[in-house]
């Protein structure tokens, strides 16, 4: 097991850890509960597109369900911008920036990562709320959830981004 292996590891049980035991205790408001769990799917290397960040994604979204009591829907959002994150990618960058054997997110000009970083927090995020409310009549809430929670979620990743660029 190489160095990327176990931090990819260490990463993926802080995360859940994280978000089970402080992250899933936050209600602001009524409507601002983070997902700052889907910062795997954004840090998880680009040149290692293979099927392991699928089967990850999707335990990751699991174990995030069974701890919630949310019914499969983190799964079904993760495994979702899982499977967008490089069409996502390759529409936010010109071409001559899509290497990936060495393109990094935090690398990325700042507001090429944040259109990024956004666009994948908003749709898991209307994924999750459309999925538990799931009726047409609900749609002010789950757009009203669905844009608070994932401001203040790019916030956190955002701020997560400042540390580990400072820390390198």
């Amino acid at each position: 097991m190489n160095r990327d292996n176990i931090n990819i590891a260490l990463l993926f049980i802080g995360l859940i850890l994280l978000q089970i035991i402080v992250l899933n205790n936050i209600n602001f408001l009524g409507y601002i509960n983070p997902f700052y769990y889907i910062i795997f799917v954004l840090l998880y290397p680009l040149k290692k597109i293979d099927s392991s960040l699928i089967l990850l994604s999707f335990f990751l979204g699991l174990f995030i369900d069974i701890f919630s009591n949310s019914g499969g829907t983190n799964a079904a959002a993760t495994l979702f911008i899982t499977f967008i994150r490089i069409p996502v990618l390759k529409i936010i960058l010109d071409k001559r920036e899509l290497e990936y054997s060495s393109l990094s997110i935090q690398k990325l000009p700042f507001y090429k990562s944040l259109a990024f970083i956004s666009v994948l927090t908003f749709i898991h995020h209307f994924i999750v709320f459309g999925l538990e409310y799931f009726k047409w009549s609900n749609i002010r809430i789950i757009i009203t959830k669905t844009s608070l929670t994932s401001i203040f979620t790019i916030l956190l990743i955002l701020i997560s981004f400042t540390f580990i660029s400072r820390k390198r």
